[in-house]
């Protein structure tokens, strides 16, 4: 059997986003039905094959890094989740659309990901916005990844994906914002089709979430 080519990718978000719940569905193709909280860091494999049915088709073993905790945890927290940002590939930021304060908070998962020596301290200039500087040299893809929208009014749904849009592109990150009903969004509040309803990734219908 020919060897897999491996990728490295981090969940990063705050406790009860969702990350669990979405790594699970990812990876096991079944809703999480009792999720419990990351006590550091679990890891899940799915295996994608890269332009599928074509000549230029290539399978990876796509390694999903659910990292526990929270990012105002102490240094010593900090210098622990550190080992778990070594050759990575790719991060999925993600937040919880009814709670603001995780959309802010993805900023200084991303600073302590891709800064890890660094303590991301003094990341708000004095406007309130963040420098988006920070992220410009940035050669790591990121996802943008927002839960819950099903649980806002439709009537606030466009002010919340407008903010979540210019957070989206601080990273010059592509962005998904999932519900419940088997529907996913992008920034512009269009509906795309979902996640794969097979352990793969291809089409279908995304399917029902249990937040962690």
């Amino acid at each position: 059997m020919a060897s897999l080519d491996r990728v490295k990718v981090l969940v990063l978000g705050d406790s009860g986003v969702g990350k669990s719940s979405l790594v699970h569905l990812l990876c096991q193709n079944q809703v999480l039905g009792n999720p419990s909280w990351t006590v550091g860091c679990s890891v899940d494999v799915r295996v994608h094959d890269y332009k599928e049915g074509t000549p230029e088709e290539k399978t990876y073993y796509i390694e999903l890094w659910d990292v526990g905790g929270s990012v105002g945890s102490a240094s010593s927290v900090k210098s622990t989740r550190a080992v778990f940002y070594n050759s990575v590939n790719g991060i999925i930021l993600v937040h919880d659309l009814t709670n603001k304060k995780s959309s802010q908070n993805l900023y200084r998962w991303s600073l302590e990901a891709l800064n890890r020596d660094l303590v991301p301290t003094g990341v708000l200039v004095t406007n309130g916005d963040y420098d988006r500087e920070q992220f410009a040299d940035n050669q790591i893809p990121l996802l943008v990844i927002g839960t819950k929208l099903d649980q806002i009014h439709e009537t606030k749904r466009h002010e919340v994906l407008t903010r979540t849009a210019f957070l989206a592109e601080d990273f010059n990150a592509e962005e998904i914002n999932l519900v419940i009903e088997k529907r996913y969004f992008l920034r512009d509040g269009n509906q795309i089709p979902g996640f794969p309803d097979r352990k793969r990734f291809g089409g279908g219908s995304l399917k029902s979430l249990h937040y962690d």
